[in-house]
């Protein structure tokens, strides 16, 4: 995982780190159960590089589902891996799924 991704222990570590950005956020959303682990870990590497590609005009924050229960209940999160794309602290794009590099750039356009 990329050094520039957040990774938040609890709700209030997730909270603080969106309102302290002040450039669109990526709260990636990934689980631990075993059907979730295999593409989470698949798209832990894509996620990794948009944030080195995209330093400094998106904060990136890989969010685990059973440590902050609030944030996935506060963006209806279902599944993993889900993303969702904040700008100004509202929610702008929803996606869920594995992505690849292209998806998650066209996930992203526009909004950067």
């Amino acid at each position: 995982m990329a050094k520039r991704v957040h990774q938040p222990r609890e709700d209030a570590e997730f909270d603080f780190i969106l309102g302290m950005s002040d450039v669109p956020v990526l709260a990636y959303f990934t689980g631990t159960w075993p059907k979730a682990i295999e593409p989470c870990r698949v798209t832990d590497l894509v996620v990794g590089d948009i944030a080195d590609d995209c330093t400094g005009r998106l904060t990136v924050v890989r969010t685990d589902i059973t440590r902050c229960p609030a944030a996935t209940g506060r963006y209806g999160i279902t599944g993993a891996p889900s993303y969702v794309l904040l700008k100004e602290g509202e929610v702008v794009a929803r996606g869920t799924g594995p992505m690849t590099m292209a998806e998650v750039r066209e996930f992203l356009d526009g909004h950067l």
